[in-house]
């Protein structure tokens, strides 16, 4: 699937997202997770904040008039309730937007929705094995989802380790679309 079909993908990698973050189990909120230095309520922290953007960023709002709001702690003492709330308000913002083209400010620039949606599913897709890795859950993904982003981080290669937002690919002889998306993102899928 191209980038502008990425969007159409996004509720449900969402609704796999937030069905690991309901499964969490009261005692592993602090485990660690593939994310360096992440533990499993961080890295859901960081995605209610990601998801807490979208709003401003697709009503035309750029990264300096949302400012510093969503820096820090989004989750407080219930973070599925808040990250429930910020997928929410995001998808919702999501579904308004009339076209994938409609221009997006990101921190490299004006780009089209498009490019903000495969991103945005990435983050969905990797994330949520980071979460169900740290809190012993079922780690399948979607399989849409993980054909979409493969075919998104695929082409981009070594690029993706110098953005600074992967550590270098993990080195993977599976054939498995899930192996091969977390080896680009530099998970070890074993």
């Amino acid at each position: 699937m191209g980038m502008a079909s990425n969007r159409s993908l996004l509720p449900v990698a969402a609704a796999r997202f937030t069905a690991a973050v309901r499964a969490v189990p009261r005692d592993r909120w602090n485990d660690p997770t593939p994310c360096a230095e992440w533990s499993v309520r961080d890295v859901v922290n960081h995605m209610t904040g990601e998801h807490l953007w979208v709003p401003h960023l697709l009503g035309g709002q750029t990264l300096a008039d949302v400012g510093d709001r969503y820096d820090g702690d989004n989750v407080g003492a219930d973070p599925v309730a808040a990250w429930e709330s910020a997928v929410t308000a995001s998808l919702a913002a999501w579904q308004a937007l009339p076209s994938d083209e409609e221009p997006v400010h990101l921190s490299f620039g004006l780009v089209p929705a498009s490019l903000y949606a495969s991103q945005m599913l990435v983050d969905l897709t990797v994330h949520c094995w980071d979460v169900a890795r740290g809190a012993g859950l079922d780690e399948r993904l979607v399989p849409e989802a993980v054909s979409a982003v493969l075919a998104f981080l695929e082409p981009q290669g070594s690029a993706l380790a110098e953005s600074g937002y992967f550590a270098a690919a993990v080195a993977t002889s599976s054939a498995d679309a899930q192996d091969r998306v977390l080896a680009l993102s530099g998970r070890d899928p074993s």
